[in-house]
């Protein structure tokens, strides 16, 4: 593995278990057995790392999410293929990552606001399109509403002053919320 992937790795690895703040720069490079040097050689600075990681995760994201599409049967089934996908990403990632990167890393915030706007905003819609054809989705459904309504819908099942962690599972919440959604717009087929 090439260094700069290797750098790459072990910070997700390490933020993903403890978010971004609160691993330092130092910590990655213990946890690769290289020096720092060797990290800020190929990154200027923690930011720098953040943002290329940021890029990449939303770009392997993308190609699974157009996978799972490609390979449904159906429209039901792809929603369903693609909140499994989301599911297993969201129990390997710290919740305090997301808040991290609002907060201390709007360069990179602005990345995935991009991509929620851009793409999977975009999937949603022509996930729901897709499926007014096949006849598994209601016609008379608001296709560019419904699609911001899913998208508000995930992130709320991330905010913990709604779903406190302590007495929700992030993938529960995820799981009801889709099923709820799948009913208000599915059709008997």
């Amino acid at each position: 593995m090439k260094t700069k992937q290797r750098i790459l790795h072990g910070a997700q690895e390490l933020f993903f278990l403890y978010g971004i703040r609160s691993v330092l720069m130092d910590d990655i490079a213990k946890h690769l057995s290289v020096s720092k040097k060797t990290i800020y050689r190929v990154y200027k600075d923690k930011e720098k790392l953040v943002h290329e990681l940021v890029k990449e995760l939303l770009k392997e994201d993308e190609k699974v999410c157009k996978e799972l599409q490609k390979g449904s049967a159906n429209v039901v089934e792809e929603f369903f293929n693609i909140m499994k996908h989301v599911e297993k990403m969201i129990c390997r990632v710290n919740p305090g990552m997301f808040y991290d990167l609002q907060k201390y890393y709007p360069a990179s915030w602005k990345l995935f606001i991009e991509f929620k706007e851009n793409c999977i905003l975009k999937m949603v819609e022509e996930s729901l399109t897709k499926g007014i054809k096949q006849g598994h989705i209601r016609s008379d459904i608001n296709v560019k509403t419904l699609s911001r309504m899913r998208i508000q819908q995930i992130e709320m099942g991330f905010n913990p002053t709604v779903f406190p962690p302590d007495k929700f599972k992030l993938a529960d919440v995820q799981t009801s919320m889709i099923d709820h959604f799948l009913h208000g717009v599915c059709t008997l087929k």
